[in-house]
């Protein structure tokens, strides 16, 4: 780069060292009727051609950059990826006001050449490519996966992981490899987003992804809140009930705080990956996430209404869940504007004093009940669990996703799964005098 400015300076002056003699040179000449006012215009007419010569060296410089960055790829050379736009290339319009950073995509992609419909889909809906910059970090050195994400020029920015090794594993664990590659990639492109490109958030989504209409709407409304609410640890796209039948279709704008981590498109900001990256797994990063130890009693925000779906059905797991409850999950459709919304409410004390009174005044009811569409005249209603294997014979009942993760149920807040179930509301919630998560309820 500096050996390219240098060669423009040179240029310059040149440009005007060649200027200078020749207006010297027309001075000294004596004039004759109506010559000065040729030599005007013959002087102006070769500065101009100068200043388009010069533009147009300027311009080969540029290319002959750009290929021999390209020529050291195909040799092989690994080259230091061009940043993103930092930060500091938008300034918001207050110092500490949250809405003027800069929020990159980062999208964590291997071997599905499919990419291609989670890219369309976030730059079709992108509101700014400034203040929200897509990130490919690819794994797996899929040829087809590279070529379609080249396709796409420097509307992103393609990093490759460079260790694509197989990792040393314990021989019951054989099996497992992907997910030990998985969270290696991870860390490496984590890193490259907080260590080499220094942004202060991301919102990490995966190549089977779909988003919705208001997804980046979604993101910068929350982004605030995560950063004032220290009992706040990532924001997420995903419902894990989300499934059409138990959502409701008219509250696309109603936000939950939920203990579970649920990921599928989800936010984080760089101090929280200074915690996590010392102590990351080396493998089933997710399941690690929602761990007691690094949850630490804090929660994220949900959507009652997914604002990402999965398309990919194979994977490493080999389609668990899918064909039985991510498949059927609902995407919004409509443009929700968060950002002009109130979202106070979503902060945990504000949050508990409106949310857990809501939930135990409902009606209890049984599960019969339910299953028999009976007692419609209570509206909302209340179903409660007091032990594990409860918990599990409702959630399959109703038709929930019944596993738990350290004790925790997947969408749950304090225990309360929140749904609808044959068009009203459900809180699957334990007794009142609940005092925590049991980590061997898994």
């Amino acid at each position: 780069m500096l050996k390219k400015s240098s060669l423009v300076l040179w240029g310059a002056a040149l440009f005007i060292a060649w200027n200078g003699l020749l207006l010297l040179f027309l001075w000294s000449r004596p004039n004759s009727p109506g010559e000065g006012d040729r030599l005007t215009a013959e002087v102006i007419r070769l500065a101009q051609d100068a200043e388009t010569e010069l533009e147009r060296q300027k311009n080969l410089l540029r290319q002959i950059h750009r290929y021999s960055d390209l020529w050291g790829r195909r040799r092989g050379v690994q080259l230091t990826p061009k940043p993103p736009p930092h930060p500091s290339v938008l300034p918001p319009p207050h110092p500490t006001d949250p809405s003027g950073l800069v929020l990159p995509i980062l999208v964590l992609a291997c071997d599905r050449s499919t990419v291609r419909r989670c890219l369309d889909k976030l730059l079709l809906y992108r509101p700014s490519a400034q203040r929200f910059p897509v990130i490919v970090s690819q794994d797996c050195g899929h040829a087809e996966t590279a070529r379609v994400i080249a396709s796409y020029g420097d509307t992103v920015t393609h990093l490759r992981q460079p260790d694509l090794g197989d990792i040393p594993v314990p021989p019951e664990h054989r099996k497992f490899q992907g997910y030990y590659k998985i969270a290696r990639h991870y860390r490496w492109a984590l890193g490259q987003v907080f260590r080499a490109f220094r942004y202060r958030a991301a919102v990490v989504v995966e190549d089977d992804l779909e988003v919705a209409p208001d997804f980046f709407e979604y993101f910068q409304a929350t982004l605030p809140l995560l950063l004032a609410d220290p009992t706040l640890w990532c924001v997420s796209a995903w419902n894990d009930n989300g499934k059409e039948q138990m959502v409701d279709g008219t509250q696309a704008d109603l936000l939950y705080r939920t203990d579970f981590f649920p990921g599928l498109g989800w936010l984080l900001l760089a101090e929280l990956w200074d915690e996590l990256e010392p102590k990351w797994p080396r493998a089933f990063w997710d399941d690690w996430m929602r761990q007691p130890e690094q949850r630490r009693d804090r929660s994220c925000i949900r959507p009652e209404i997914s604002r990402t779906m999965t398309f990919g059905r194979k994977g490493v797991s080999h389609g668990q869940f899918f064909d039985q409850y991510l498949k059927f999950i609902k995407l919004n459709d409509r443009f929700v504007p968060f950002t002009q919304l109130d979202l106070s409410y979503l902060k945990k004390e504000e949050y508990e004093r409106y949310f857990l009174p809501k939930v135990y005044a409902a009606p209890e009811v049984r599960v019969e009940e339910l299953q028999g569409n009976r007692r419609r005249e209570l509206g909302t209603v209340r179903l409660q669990y007091s032990s594990r294997d409860s918990f599990k014979a409702f959630a399959k009942a109703l038709g929930l996703m019944d596993d738990l993760k350290s004790g925790v149920p997947r969408a749950g807040y304090r225990g309360v799964v929140s749904f609808v179930y044959r068009g009203r509301r459900v809180y699957l919630a334990p007794p009142s005098d609940w005092t925590g998560y049991d980590p061997s309820w898994s």
